[in-house]
């Protein structure tokens, strides 16, 4: 599982603070941190930008190289702003992101293919982000595959996003992006990689249930064939989750549990409340989340909570 950090992020305000005051030291112990909690690359999100996109590019990347080596990925939908952080990039950039609306389709892929970058592609059109699987596949399969091909751009170094939405506000939607990653893997010969923004999906959830979405989201997604995640590193109960997936440590109550949701999710299943400790609160809590996320069990806070 490749591990991209999120945290410069320009929504953040500490980070969106830093760049005006083009704070370098607050950056770079942003990156730093990430990369001491595990973080394979670090995401670069400094926001559309309109005006000096390539300019706060530049500062941020220089920012950020000063302090380490890891890989990044450029997050703005300026493409002058990442061509000027490809030019700088020291190891090989990732863009984040094309999709099917025509502008981004046509450029973002030659951009790509013109820097030997990785590409992120989300499953999302002119319309915006379709609801069921079907939908994000077929985006996929019809635009965002043939394009990346076109440009020269080979599946190991294409990543498909089917777009995380909401547990709050959209529940009904979630299956569809474990589905989605699914389909994708298993439909699509060969198939191209696949990628998330795992935060979304507890986006507006009460901070204190946060981390447990994420975690028993991200399980699913794996066991669907996910390869890599944009998350926050410093969360190390995420992090620990990962590695007892990876390494199919069952040593642990938790990881046993984690485990088996791995397992069902992989094999089209779902958890039995047999296999669970309902007077473990650990345990409980993690079946909560998984009957919210597949739209079992309508999402409240005190449903999460008990």
């Amino acid at each position: 599982m490749l591990v991209i950090g999120e945290r410069i992020h320009i929504i953040s305000s500490t980070v969106r603070k830093a760049v005006e005051a083009r704070d370098t030291a607050a950056i770079q112990r942003l990156a730093k941190a990430q990369v001491d909690k595990g973080a394979d690359m670090l995401d670069l999100n400094i926001g559309p930008q309109r005006r000096g996109g390539p300019e706060v590019m530049t500062w941020t990347v220089n920012a950020v190289q000063a302090v380490t080596d890891k890989a990044l990925s450029f997050d703005t939908t300026n493409l002058g702003a990442i061509e000027a952080g490809l030019r700088l990039a020291r190891n090989r950039a990732m863009i984040n992101a094309a999709s099917a609306e025509p502008e981004r389709l046509e450029k973002v892929p030659e951009l790509a293919a013109r820097h030997n970058a990785i590409l992120i592609a989300l499953l999302m059109g002119r319309s915006g982000i379709p609801v069921t699987a079907e939908e994000r596949v077929s985006i996929a399969v019809d635009a965002l595959v043939p394009r990346a091909v076109e440009a020269g751009i080979a599946m190991e170094d294409l990543y498909l996003d089917p777009l995380v939405l909401t547990v709050a506000g959209c529940q009904e939607y979630c299956p569809h992006a474990i589905e989605a990653v699914r389909t994708i893997k298993q439909g699509l010969d060969p198939a191209p990689m696949t990628i998330c923004g795992l935060s979304n999906v507890s986006d507006n959830a009460p901070k204190e249930h946060r981390s447990l979405l994420n975690r028993v989201y991200l399980v699913m997604l794996m066991a669907a064939g996910l390869d890599a995640v944009i998350v926050d590193p410093l969360d190390h109960e995420l992090m620990e989750t990962i590695r007892i997936v990876e390494q199919r440590d069952n040593s642990s109550d938790v990881g046993n549990l984690l485990l088996m949701l791995h397992d069902a999710t992989a094999a089209m299943e779902g958890l039995e409340p047999s296999q669970v400790d309902m007077d473990d609160p650990d345990q409980a809590a993690i079946w909560r989340a998984a009957q919210v996320l597949l739209n079992k069990t309508t999402f409240t806070e005190s449903y999460l909570r008990a």
